[in-house]
């Protein structure tokens, strides 16, 4: 019952009621990710944007709906940039992509660069190159 509520009333809990009865309508299963995530395509008729195409494409996230946690392979099928889901393809990540960090943004292990108010340790000295506007000079 606690599932039937939080899918009711939140978006941020996997999905809504109205994206659970879209995807067993029209949902075509495509594939599952590391994280749990699950993938859907709907092929429409006539297509909505003619530079995307006629396919739809959507993600039910496990658990909470963080858009970082979609890996850079599904990314690029969500996007469509690419045609075939990494599901159906022996995608390898390339050797640059870092695995997944989770955004951090409004918690302590947030980033805080050199001189930010929230940053500990010493503030740098200014420059000295600015000079205040006053009224009247």
């Amino acid at each position: 019952m606690k599932q039937f509520w939080t899918q009711f009333f939140t978006w941020w809990n996997g999905q809504t009621l109205g994206t659970r009865f879209f995807t067993w309508r029209k949902g075509q299963f495509v594939g599952q990710d590391e994280f749990g995530n699950r993938y859907y395509r709907y092929t429409q008729p006539t297509p909505i944007d003619s530079n995307v195409g006629a396919e739809r494409r959507w993600v039910i996230y496990n658990g909470e709906a963080d858009a970082s946690r979609v890996p850079p392979g599904w990314r690029a099928w969500m996007s469509h940039n690419g045609d075939v889901p990494p599901s159906e393809e022996a995608y390898q990540p390339r050797s640059w992509e870092k695995p997944h960090v989770p955004n951090m943004t409004g918690t302590a292990m947030a980033y805080r660069p050199q001189g930010s108010q929230l940053a500990t340790g010493q503030r740098p000295a200014a420059t000295g190159d600015y000079v205040p506007w006053t009224p009247g000079e």
